[in-house]
């Protein structure tokens, strides 16, 4: 049978419920609990069947059913109180705040979105952050959008054949049961957009998700005007080579730009959620060109001021990078369009002094285009700035123009329903709104430690029962015997210290770290006292081998008969098995190898759970890590012997299980509770309710970059773009006579030695040439010397000028204050006046 057509039928919703029409169509549901509820109290059993997808759970209820419910006034009542919160936080939110208006756009850029796991359009952390992020933003009332592709087979389905190697699925989504609609331009057109590719024209139609009140924007190009090779740039999530990752790419950032055009939401901020999106700023550009007749070097002092781009990789070869040959036809149009020459725009993602055949950078050409930079913890912001100083030569590292913004997560989306129902009755029915004040902090000290444990033994027990479906559904699928299958049934002990890992299986995480020394896991494991029990999940990328015989060894290991029932691995990792891990779990573990992890969101999810970190000191747990609250393993050494650094710090793990975490986790007291185990939960909650919340961290983008960046537009931007045009002309002017500016060594006025309390007087002679003092800043640098020709530069002490000689000769001097002995080491610069885009402008710098 061929050009077989479909249809879908959905329910007919009585009127009373009308209302259930909007709520399944937003994704706002998913961390509402009382909106959870709602749908439970329906039919319990066929709400898990459905797992958690409210459309589809609608087109299996019988219409007699519906008609019931509409005749139910206790399931109205609770379906109107859901409504009224609806209203207030979706359709009614209150005014914005300055410097936004009802216009204000921020757009946010990123190539996959976590939101549910029945919305697969993620991997892994960094999409299941971007869905944090909006629904932060939606809590916050930021004029946010998303922007986004539309993977119809999103990431794979994952399952292992009978040897533990990891086999791939790629299911095609059923349109009709996501939350999507066809974004329509204000006459209620369509939206169609069109980016030139490396072989040819893409075109790609536009889908909307509604996020609480964000609206967030999929490009799809499976359509009619496509050729059958560009249907698929957006079917899967990270997979073929280098081109198809390419015009992903450029859909995603020329394409989203052009939709936003489309749709008359021209973006005030643009902020790019790793480099992938970076071909933004290209169309940005032209746009900013073509609307406010200005010129390319006008535009380039707007676009960066109102960029923000943050990068999570740690690793330099973990950014994508294009041939020049393969990235030259789509980036021609531009030349035109720009009214500058291919090359110009081509060596915008090339370090300077590359030659014209290095390949275009995807983290330099986002960086080139953004003021506003950051890592994602405080550590890799220092190891983002490490692996980039090259891209300024002159300035020290820790002056790199890359800061943090530790991320955070989206506290009601990940906590347990227990869980939330203790925080609104110690907190408050708002307790997830409120969660940075240290009064909220504080009311969780008073939680009872019965009730808190409580709670955790039903999450516990939950995450067992998951884990048993999950196996037998894995083992059956195998036609394992059914001997097999009744002992995959009774796998693991609700009563015994359970210890998770789950998360993405590359080399670095060391998920294999445990099988160091397999006789003494086994004996912690099978101890007749206090054993232990492991559940390990995660996916490895399709053409990663090192990754899945990680897996491989795991599932191997976990084989014995003796340690089959204690240590497991559960397929195809998703957010409904991460939410039972992070929830139900007694310790969460993670162990990547220093600095590699970014950040690693996963032991902030199970922290708010009360689930206690054990972990490597890298990433978040750098800030968050203390001895009330969690352990580390190891003390943060970074070694270049990776066989020796894993074999000492598997003694360190090993070593903490042992004599920390278990006899804590078995010690009870007066009416059987870990009495300890329960002061470290509750102060593990309260650091990561407090300090790791994605409230915390948009509010953090909000205070840093946005309103800046919101500010910097309409700045730039008023009278013709005057302040922009004066901006392109005194930068120009600063490149044309830099080369005058010479600065001589310091010279001191000190005689004899000197002590705590004296000022030391420092002048040196600077050669301005033809630009003025007020346009410079002149400082002295000081520090500890850490050799003959190398300072620690840790102050700064500006100069003023003391005296004006001829041919643009100045003396500059200050007064050093000597308050703490020891020895210092001095020298002076020059550096342009201004914002930070100005300030570290590559090669506009002068040491003496």
């Amino acid at each position: 049978m061929r050009n077989i057509q479909t249809f879908q039928v959905f329910p007919f919703i009585p009127e009373p419920l009308a209302f259930l029409e909007t709520l399944i169509r937003n994704v706002w549901w998913c961390w509402q609990r009382d909106a959870v509820e709602l749908f439970r109290r329906i039919n319990p059993g066929m709400w898990n069947e459905c797992d958690g997808n409210p459309i589809l759970f609608f087109t299996r209820i019988p219409q007699e059913r519906l008609e019931e419910l509409a005749r139910d006034h206790g399931f109205l009542a609770h379906m109107e109180r859901v409504r009224e919160n609806f209203d207030r936080q979706v359709d009614h939110p209150p005014p914005q705040e300055p410097p936004y208006t009802a216009d204000a756009t921020v757009a946010y850029f990123s190539m996959e979105f976590g939101l549910h796991e029945s919305v697969p359009l993620y991997s892994g952390g960094l999409g299941i952050l971007a869905g944090d992020h909006l629904k932060a933003a939606s809590d916050h009332n930021l004029p946010l959008v998303g922007i986004g592709l539309f993977y119809r087979q999103g990431y794979f389905r994952q399952y292992l054949n009978d040897d533990g190697w990891q086999q791939e699925a790629y299911p095609e989504s059923d349109i009709y049961m996501l939350p999507v609609e066809r974004a329509r331009g204000a006459s209620g057109e369509e939206i169609m957009v069109s980016v030139e590719g490396p072989e040819g024209t893409i075109h790609a139609m536009v889908w909307c998700i509604h996020v609480g009140r964000i609206p967030l924007y999929l490009l799809d190009t499976n359509v009619r005007e496509n050729p059958p090779e560009s249907r698929d740039i957006t079917a899967r999530l990270y997979s073929g080579g280098s081109r198809r990752r390419l015009t992903q790419e450029l859909v995603l950032g020329i394409g989203g730009m052009r939709t936003l055009e489309a749709l008359d939401r021209v973006p005030w901020v643009v902020h790019m959620n790793e480099g992938h999106s970076a071909f933004a700023s290209l169309e940005r550009l032209h746009h900013m060109v073509a609307t406010h007749g200005i010129d390319l070097k006008t535009a380039l002092e707007i676009i960066p001021r109102t960029t923000v781009f943050t990068t999570h990789t740690p690793v330099a070869a973990g950014h994508d990078d294009f041939p020049v040959d393969m990235v030259t036809p789509a980036l021609k149009p531009f030349a035109d369009l720009l009214g500058t020459d291919l090359k110009n725009i081509v060596a915008w993602g090339q370090p300077k002094g590359a030659g014209p055949d290095s390949p275009l950078s995807m983290f330099i050409l986002g960086k080139r285009m953004s003021a506003y930079c950051n890592g994602v913890s405080e550590l890799h912001g220092a190891v983002a700035r490490r692996m980039w100083h090259h891209l300024w030569p002159g300035i020290n590292e820790d002056e790199v123009p890359i800061t943090h913004v530790t991320n955070g997560v989206h506290i009601a989306t990940w906590t347990s329903a227990e869980n939330k129902l203790l925080f609104e009755r110690y907190i408050g029915p708002d307790w997830h709104r409120v969660t940075r004040q240290s009064s909220a902090g504080s009311r969780l000290d008073t939680i009872y430690d019965e009730e808190l444990w409580h709670a955790h033994e039903i999450s516990r027990a939950r995450l067992i029962r998951t884990c048993r479906r999950r196996m037998a559904k894995q083992y059956g699928r195998r036609n394992a015997a059914i001997t097999i299958m009744k002992e995959v049934e009774a796998v693991l002990d609700q009563d015994i210290l359970t210890i998770a890992f789950a998360r993405r299986f590359a080399t670095y995480k060391r998920a294999d770290l445990l099988l160091q020394d397999p006789e003494r896991l086994e004996a912690m494991i099978n101890h007749p006292e206090r054993p232990v029990q492991f559940i390990f999940a995660g996916k490895a990328h399709p053409q990663d081998d090192e990754g899945k015989e990680l897996i491989r060894r795991l599932v191997d290991f976990g084989r014995k008969a003796s340690l089959r029932h204690r240590f497991i691995f559960i397929e195809d990792y998703d957010m409904h098995l991460a939410r039972r891990l992070l929830q139900g779990a007694d310790v969460w573990l993670n162990n990547p190898r220093r600095p590699f992890e970014a950040c690693g969101t996963s032991g902030m999810k199970a922290a708010v759970n009360g689930v206690l970190n054990l972990s490597v000191l890298d990433g978040w747990w750098c800030e968050g890590y203390d001895a009330e609250r969690g352990w580390p393993i190891g003390r943060g050494e970074e070694l270049e012997d990776y066989d020796y650094q894993d074999r000492i710090e598997a003694q360190a793990l090993y070593n903490v299980l042992e004599n920390e975490i278990i006899p804590c986790f078995y010690e009870r007291e007066s009416g059987g509770l870990p009495l300890r185990w329960l002061g470290m939960m509750k102060a593990s909650m309260k650091m990561a309710i407090q300090g790791f919340s994605a409230q915390r961290m948009v509010s953090d983008y909000n205070q840093l970059f946005y309103r800046a960046a919101a500010e910097s537009y309409h700045d730039l931007l008023d009278d013709q773009a005057a302040e922009a045009v004066h901006r392109s002309q005194n930068s120009a002017r600063l490149r044309k006579l830099w080369p005058q500016v010479m600065i001589d060594f310091p010279v001191t006025q000190a005689e004899g030695p000197l002590r705590v309390g004296d000022m030391l007087e420092i002048s040196v002679m600077v050669n301005l040439g033809e630009i003025h003092p007020d346009e410079v800043e002149v400082e002295l640098c000081y520090g500890h010397p850490r050799a003959v020709d190398r300072l620690d530069v840790t102050y700064h002490q500006k100069m003023t000028v003391a005296e004006t000689l001829s041919d643009g000769r100045y003396l500059y001097s200050c007064q050093l204050p000597c308050n703490i002995a020891g020895r210092y080491g001095f020298t002076a610069r020059v550096t342009p006046k201004g914002d930070i885009w100005t300030r570290y402008t590559p090669g506009l710098i002068a040491w003496s």
